[in-house]
């Protein structure tokens, strides 16, 4: 049989892919038992699983939303507007197969979870509920979770699944992104037994989020029209917010905080923001509920919400951009935004991480590319000063007088006893 993935036209309408999908998908009802070895997206899930410290012997998630937060978070989420066209291209599949629709946000909570009566009362054994995180770092490996964690399409097989109450199950899920933004804001799920086995089960759940992401294109307005907000944290320890005509400077906390909520669209609870801008795990809610409420009356009530806290419009950030681009191979556009480290001053530990993963990924782009102008750029910028990596590559490809002394300072002061060179951003 001719797979209908492939022979399909670029062009084809995402619906009709789904509908094609489903069709070739449902001549294969017996897939029978699968003999493989471990597949590398598994294994490297296992071993993020184990050092989150999820127990194989858990026995279900946590449910994080309920009752009225869980229906306000899901009305104002954006997956909430393609749930119809989850419910028409997956609803009937889920029911007749005895399967579950799933979705979730990029946070790994589920937001939807419908399908067949009996197998919902079966998943719901293990709480997976709307409300419940199934998050990798909480559940261990499991599509939804998985799928957001690499950001792309996965499939788990039943004794896949890093935790043995979920075992039973089979799952395939795929990232779901904005079309505008090209931000993850979640993922949309197929669970069920041994008859999603098969490969067109990724397909398929793939085919209906690249429809979900063609629709929200469609429902976004155009370029330029309404409110934009944009964020300027790189190369500043005091972001720049600029919304409505105005430019606000905001102070290094409050910076802090924006970073994160635009970061985060879909919002982060007390306890999220707690943990991710204070070392100290004493710090009390109390101190942030204060920060939240001088940041209010910065920002003004309709751009900042809560429960959870979030921006209530899509923020662009400068750090998204460098990000952006360089996903995209761009690394000379990417290093052209790029105008020094995230918040220089900041210990916030999430700042901390995404200011060094973002320059250690910059870097590692430059040295990849090797352009001499691109390294020596890098090289004489104050955060590029003292970068050993990216000197010793330049010189490699420029071994000038003043390239090569430089670089001879950098390995003296590297070599010398008691002396830590320090890290070229912080």
């Amino acid at each position: 049989m001719t797979d209908p993935w492939v022979a399909l036209e670029p062009g084809t309408d995402p619906v009709e892919r789904v509908r094609v999908l489903r069709r070739a998908h449902e001549r294969f009802t017996d897939v029978g038992a699968i003999s493989r070895p471990v597949r590398s997206v598994v294994a490297e899930s296992w071993r993020r699983s184990a050092r989150a410290r999820v127990s194989p012997e858990a026995t279900g998630a946590a449910v994080e939303l309920t009752d009225g937060d869980l229906r306000a978070y899901r009305a104002e989420h954006p997956l909430a507007k393609v749930m119809p066209l989850f419910r028409e291209l997956m609803g009937s599949f889920a029911t007749d197969g005895e399967h579950l629709l799933a979705v979730c946000d990029a946070q790994g909570r589920l937001l939807w979870v419908e399908g067949h009566a009996v197998t919902r009362q079966r998943a719901g054994r293990m709480n997976f509920v709307p409300g419940a995180r199934w998050t990798e770092s909480a559940m261990g490996t499991n599509a939804p979770g998985t799928a957001v964690a690499v950001d792309r399409p996965v499939q788990v097989f039943a004794t896949e699944h890093f935790m043995r109450r979920v075992q039973p199950w089979t799952c395939a899920a795929a990232p779901v992104h904005d079309p505008r933004t090209g931000r993850l804001i979640g993922a949309v799920d197929i669970t069920g037994g041994d008859g999603l086995a098969h490969p067109h089960s990724l397909a398929f759940v793939q085919a209906v989020a690249r429809a979900a992401e063609s629709h929200l294109a469609l429902l976004a307005p155009p370029a330029g029209a309404g409110e934009r907000v944009e964020l300027a944290a790189l190369g500043r320890d005091e972001a720049l917010l600029l919304a409505g005509g105005r430019k606000v400077r905001l102070s290094r906390r409050h910076s802090e905080i924006v970073v994160l909520l635009a970061r985060h669209p879909e919002g982060l609870t007390g306890d999220e923001l707690l943990y991710a801008l204070y070392e100290d795990e004493s710090v009390p809610q109390v101190t942030l509920r204060a920060e939240m409420a001088r940041l209010r009356r910065v920002l003004g009530g309709e751009l900042l919400r809560s429960r959870p806290y979030r921006l209530a419009v899509p923020v662009a950030c400068d750090v998204d951009t460098v990000e952006r681009r360089l996903g995209a191979g761009a690394v000379t556009a990417a290093a052209a935004a790029y105008a020094g480290p995230l918040l220089p001053q900041s210990q916030a530990p999430a700042l901390v991480r995404l200011r060094r993963r973002l320059a250690d990924q910059l870097r590692a782009a430059l040295v990849d590319r090797n352009d001499p102008d691109l390294l020596a750029d890098w090289a004489h910028t104050p955060w590029g000063e003292d970068d050993l990596t990216v000197w010793r590559s330049l010189a490699a490809l420029r071994p000038t007088a003043p390239v090569l002394a430089r670089l001879k300072e950098l390995d003296a002061e590297l070599t010398s006893p008691g002396c830590e060179r320090p890290r070229a951003t912080r």
